[in-house]
């Protein structure tokens, strides 16, 4: 949070309340830096789409196997016990190992899932396992070809994620990839720190912290309030240590005013080595006196 003085910041508390963590949605998932990480679950229409091409893949699979091996077991005139054990066979080959072997082999993908850009994920964003996929896989025998999709639909609708039952007992859930890439926004000095930028003494921070400090102005916009005031207080405590003098601003301003100063000064070192170059540039390609030129 923000210890304000006079309407001037005077310092900066790096703390969470307990009601803005007890308020926290508890399946969000944050990073070190309690930014919340983007990973959007498929919606229900298309993870729909996709469980349908995987439906009808996988039982066209299951339906040309028995398809085949009867059309060769009646040629030969096998016995009639030997029907069941191959349908049985068959059905746990198509319907329940080979696609949990998809999913294990692709981390999450299978053709459905391919076609619509999703990914199967643990709840906690990581890899699926194979617990994972035999669970899934074994469920789905109820979820979709037992009830051609009714119990998968249903639990859908109920499900914060749209999980179906598979998921449920899993602990997973479909992750939506195809996001749309958004472009690095361009900050300008804030007009209240126009003359502290004139005569601040800036150092150079960690790769780190810098890294940090750009991202948190790059997501701000999209964070809770109480959440994007820590991290800016946060931020602004450690970048502090490498400013003089500390401007009296808020903390978000305070990080701008740091980002674009350290830009410019960087864009000028560049600029003037560049120069440097430039000026050397015919000695540099010059050619020795009295010696011959292969060019």
């Amino acid at each position: 949070m923000v210890r304000a003085q006079g309407g001037a910041v005077t310092g900066f508390d790096a703390g969470f309340d307990a009601d803005e963590l007890a308020s926290r949605d508890p399946d969000e998932l944050m990073t070190g830096e309690a930014v919340a990480l983007d990973l959007r679950p498929t919606g229900l229409v298309l993870s729909a789409a996709g469980a349908a091409i995987d439906f009808v893949v996988y039982l066209g699979a299951y339906i040309l196997t028995l398809l085949i091996f009867f059309t060769i077991a009646a040629q030969a005139r096998s016995e009639d016990a030997v029907f069941g054990i191959v349908a049985t066979v068959a059905l746990i080959g198509c319907l329940v190992v080979i696609p949990a072997v998809v999913e294990l082999l692709s981390r999450g993908k299978s053709l459905g899932r391919l076609a619509i850009g999703a990914r199967i994920v643990r709840d906690d964003g990581g890899a699926i396992g194979l617990r994972h996929a035999a669970i899934r896989s074994l469920a789905g025998l109820l979820d979709f070809y037992g009830t051609v999709g009714g119990c998968a639909l249903l639990f859908g609708l109920l499900s914060p994620r749209s999980k179906r039952l598979g998921d449920l007992m899993a602990g997973t859930y479909s992750q939506y990839e195809r996001v749309a890439r958004q472009p690095m926004p361009v900050f300008g000095l804030p007009v209240q720190l126009s003359g502290w930028a004139a005569l601040a003494d800036v150092a150079r921070m960690p790769d780190g912290l810098s890294r940090r400090i750009a991202q948190f102005l790059q997501q701000a916009p999209h964070l809770e309030p109480a959440r994007r005031a820590w991290q800016a207080a946060s931020l602004a405590q450690e970048a502090s240590a490498f400013v003089s003098p500390v401007p009296a601003v808020e903390p978000e301003l305070f990080l701008a005013g740091i980002a674009v100063v350290r830009r410019g000064r960087e864009a000028g070192a560049l600029e003037l080595s560049a120069q440097r170059l430039r000026l050397v540039e015919p000695v540099l390609r010059a050619v020795p006196h009295g010696f011959p030129s292969r060019g």
